[in-house]
């Protein structure tokens, strides 16, 4: 180590800090980490500790294929054994992007060393035409705005520079700033971090601070376990409800508490958020972005307003609890963040369905989707691959009226494979054009957490694992009912078991290499779609030593 210029009384018993960067120029969410990392390491040096920086995969939303999440167990992997295989007694990781942050708790939980997580921020406002705009929720409207003839093409390409004009992640509430939220909910990320928009001074201070603090954790027993127990969970679902979060931090959740052998499930979802009021009024399920939620009071405001909902009790990073936190936590625009007496929505964000046609459940964004077809009744109209469906979907013949329920299935873990954000499947242009806006789409993929419409997702058992919406078929009725819980497919048991007899098996379509690898072990949604092989902990122990 000495041929980095580092002086002999660095290694005097000084805490080493290891600072895991998923800086990448492929992940333009993440492109600001290396100024963000020198800020830790600043932090770590001040407080007597030796920061050393080291790269993981970098897991960018934008642009990787077939899909991000394929990749967000790999990278747990790897984060794991970087941190395991190497002398590192505490370490800060740094992380921003949709599946960058669920991956980095994954596999810190995984080796169970003293942990903080420092999310990245969200890019500044997009301003389009004297109005903001939200990366990903206006992207999803402008298109089929494109597609319905009521918006220019080179329109639409305008407003790329206007939306995306900042470092950071997306400013909607989106999977990063839902994921970035949860964790500092959950006590392992710093107080009032989550929202602090990513090109702010204030970003670079939380950094240095957490430098800090890392080192006097070295050593300590804060370590994930203790901070991220079921309270930490607990609390978490309900933050994610008041944040109207991404159906993402579902899969997420139950990935993390996988790996630390906490007792989680899809139910507890619906159980658990059923009670708890929309009060961030941010999009796609309200009116602002990130950045006017920081300056009305960010996370701590907002969980101080839902305080009497939540453990107080929870530890965190700093060794007090979340109760602690939200002494002093005022709120400065009571329309971003609403009181409890004016919520944007009464209604509970995000309802976990079951029925015949979902045995392991399903989960809808009711905060983002259409009031009157949270209860339905149609007929199917199914795409066996979302490559069919865009082959078809804008045919001037397709037979579709605005009762129809789209259908969408080989769209999951397994079946794609990776679980991709298909799940809001465009409309039919000629119905666009007839100026409808919303129907029920349901599939066994994921949705953008910046998305929006009456979208049923993660469909469990998912098709290609021999779920029944391998069986569902055209004209066939289908009954939702949100506020039931229910999704059925109106066909009767005989009918349906006839049809699996004549179901063809699956084929993988991965004969080598990660992707094989990640067939042959992936869990469903409903386990949160992690690798069988990788449930519980190993610790930090290194087994064997090298000579």
């Amino acid at each position: 180590m000495k041929s980095q210029g580092l002086p002999d009384d660095v290694f005097d018993g000084k805490p080493i800090i290891g600072i895991c960067n998923t800086w990448s120029e492929l992940n333009p969410c993440n492109g600001h980490f290396r100024q963000l990392a020198d800020h830790v390491s600043r932090g770590v040096w001040e407080a007597g500790g030796v920061p050393l920086q080291f790269p993981t995969t970098s897991l960018g939303e934008p642009l990787m294929r077939p899909s991000a999440m394929a990749y967000r167990n790999l990278m747990s992997m790897d984060v794991e054994e970087s941190i395991r295989s190497n002398p590192i007694d505490a370490v800060v990781l740094l992380g921003g992007c949709d599946k960058t942050i669920p991956a980095l708790l994954m596999g810190a939980a995984s080796v169970d060393v003293p942990t903080i997580l420092l999310s990245g921020g969200p890019m500044l406002n997009g301003k389009f035409q004297g109005r903001d705009v939200g990366s990903g929720t206006d992207v999803w409207k402008f298109s089929e705005a494109v597609r319905a003839g009521t918006m220019t093409e080179d329109e639409f390409l305008a407003t790329e520079a206007c939306m995306a004009r900042s470092a950071g992640h997306c400013m909607t509430m989106g999977t990063a700033s839902t994921m970035a939220c949860l964790a500092e909910a959950m006590g392992i990320a710093p107080a009032g971090s989550a929202a602090i928009p990513a090109v702010d001074a204030r970003r670079s201070t939380v950094a240095h601070l957490a430098g800090r603090r890392i080192v006097a954790m070295a050593g300590s027993d804060l370590i994930p376990s203790r901070i991220l127990d079921r309270r930490a969970f607990e609390n978490a679902i309900r933050v994610s409800a008041t944040i109207a979060g991404s159906t993402n931090a579902v899969i997420h959740l139950l990935a993390i508490a996988g790996r630390l052998g906490v007792e989680l499930s899809l139910a507890d979802f619906d159980q658990i958020g059923r009670d708890v009021p929309v009060l961030a009024n941010v999009r796609p399920s309200g009116a602002y972005l990130m950045e006017d939620f920081y300056y009305a009071g960010g996370l701590p405001a907002l969980m101080g307003r839902i305080r009497h909902l939540l453990d107080l009790t929870a530890l965190t990073i700093d060794g007090d609890t979340i109760g602690d936190r939200l002494q002093d936590a005022p709120v400065f625009d009571d329309d971003v963040i609403r009181p409890i007496t004016s919520p944007v929505t009464q209604e509970p964000a995000l309802a976990v369905l079951t029925g015949n046609l979902c045995p392991d459940g399903a989960v809808i964004k009711v905060s983002a989707a259409s009031a009157h077809l949270t209860t339905h009744r149609g007929q199917a109209l199914v795409f066996d691959t979302i490559e069919e469906c865009h082959d078809r979907i804008d045919d001037p013949n397709l037979e579709v009226d605005a009762t129809t329920i789209l259908v969408l299935r080989n769209a999951g873990p397994k079946g794609y494979p990776g679980m991709p954000e298909i799940g809001g499947l465009p409309l039919p242009r000629k119905l666009l054009a007839q100026g409808v806006e919303d129907m029920v789409r349901i599939s066994d993929a994921r949705m953008s957490g910046t998305a929006y419409g009456t979208v049923v997702l993660h469909v469990a058992p998912e098709s290609a694992a021999g779920g029944p919406l391998a069986l569902v078929r055209d004209g066939d009725w289908i009954s939702l009912n949100v506020p039931n819980r229910s999704l059925t497919l109106e066909v009767d048991d005989a009918e349906l078991a006839e049809r699996a007899h004549s179901l063809d098996a699956p084929r993988p379509s991965s004969t080598r290499g990660y992707m094989k690898l990640y067939e042959d072990h992936v869990l469903g949604a409903d386990a949160g779609a992690d690798f069988d092989f990788l449930q519980g902990s190993s610790g930090s122990a290194v087994p064997r030593q090298s000579f």
